[in-house]
């Protein structure tokens, strides 16, 4: 295995007096495609705002890449890509001067730039657009635009916070698609936050947060087993419609039971 990209130990955020992470500890490696798999209210973005630092935790710590987020922000966040729920692209601009504008903010040469607009427009499928604005664009075009942006300096960890809400099953498949092309070539490490069950039995590995905490992790198989039902999708609703309980995953690939 190798060394983890992205390391999260006792993270507690708090929103006043409720707590929305409870002592997470999390690790991701290169390579892997993890589901984060929730239902509304679970933690999942809270844990994404506080990761890309737009949240400061109340506890614990955060190491991207061998940086600490605490201590050396400007170096854990250089080596984190991310695709919000929310899109972040301008309408009005073309996918290119979109594209040229993130190259510019993350310092990228020129010629650098378009080199990494043209291949990573290619792969998705949408180089033929690129003069077009983005509002022409349809919700699975767009969706492919913020993940070349995501990419384009060609960050160790993509945080992609439910990135295929709206789309249809051949945008949503697409991208899912393209993900795994990123895992497998580029060795990157993926956090794809979830509510759909059937996107999370796509992935490596799948850790499921309730309530703030982490109460299953493993392989889609392991999980399923571990919490005691037929499906996948059984599990889970019948995890998350109960209180959390029981201890969370000492380690990636441990599972907890459905107490």
């Amino acid at each position: 295995m190798s060394e983890p990209m992205l390391k999260v130990r006792g993270l507690t955020k708090r929103y006043g007096e409720r707590e929305a992470l409870k002592a997470l500890d999390l690790e991701l490696r290169g390579g892997e495609f993890t589901a984060l798999l929730g239902p509304n209210g679970a933690g999942k973005s809270t844990l994404f705002q506080v990761l890309t630092g737009l949240f400061a935790a109340d506890e614990g710590e955060v190491e991207v890449a061998g940086h600490s987020l605490r201590h050396d922000a400007a170096g854990a966040l250089r080596h984190i890509g991310v695709v919000f729920q929310q899109m972040a692209l301008d309408l009005d601009l073309s996918i290119q001067r979109n594209l040229l504008f993130q190259a510019d903010l993350q310092g990228l040469p020129r010629r650098v730039a378009l080199e990494r607009i043209a291949s990573g427009c290619a792969r998705l499928g949408v180089e033929a657009d690129l003069n077009r604005k983005v509002r022409e664009l349809s919700g699975g075009n767009r969706r492919k635009v913020e993940l070349v942006r995501a990419s384009l300096h060609h960050p160790q960890v993509l945080l992609m916070d439910e990135a295929t809400v709206g789309l249809d099953p051949k945008s949503r498949h697409d991208l899912l698609a393209a993900l795994n092309t990123d895992v497998r070539e580029r060795g990157v490490a993926v956090l794809w936050a979830t509510h759909l069950v059937e996107e999370a039995e796509q992935a490596d590995r799948v850790v499921v947060l309730h309530q703030g905490r982490l109460v299953a992790d493993g392989t889609p198989a392991e999980v399923t087993a571990a919490l005691g039902q037929p499906t996948l999708e059984a599990g889970f609703i019948a995890r998350t419609t109960r209180g959390p309980g029981g201890p969370a995953p000492a380690r990636p690939g441990a599972v907890t039971g459905a107490t």
